[in-house]
């Protein structure tokens, strides 16, 4: 999939597959809320706002009120990607997302994720 396809996706589209992800891995909407919002600053309306807004990836992390620094002590892979060397900064984050979901999926629990 070609970047521009990626940074076009829906918040919309992407946020239900992660609902699901995490959902069928025994973990919570509000634990999902809670990494997403920890990346972004978006708290639990915001999230919910943004899937209403149509708001493509882009615009998801545009409009986010804020990056925590701390995101970039994430490492790892994500399908196959580093994600500390992604070179597209919107990408980056957009992996960074990915990452910190999959923890959460795996059982890695929230304060362990955000308490980087």
């Amino acid at each position: 999939m070609r970047i521009e396809k990626v940074f076009a996706m829906p918040f919309a589209n992407l946020y239900p597959l992660y609902l699901k992800k995490v959902a069928s891995k025994g973990r919570s909407r509000e634990e999902l809320d809670a990494v997403i919002g920890w990346l972004t600053g978006y708290g639990t309306s915001e999230i919910e706002q943004q899937v209403g807004s149509g708001n493509d990836l882009e615009a998801f992390f545009a409009t986010a009120p804020r990056q925590d620094l701390d995101a970039l002590a994430i490492k790892g892979v994500v399908c196959g990607v580093r994600v500390e060397q992604v070179e597209d900064p919107l990408m980056r984050r957009i992996r960074y997302m990915d990452k910190v979901v999959d923890e959460l999926a795996k059982g890695k629990a929230v304060d362990k994720i955000v308490g980087r």
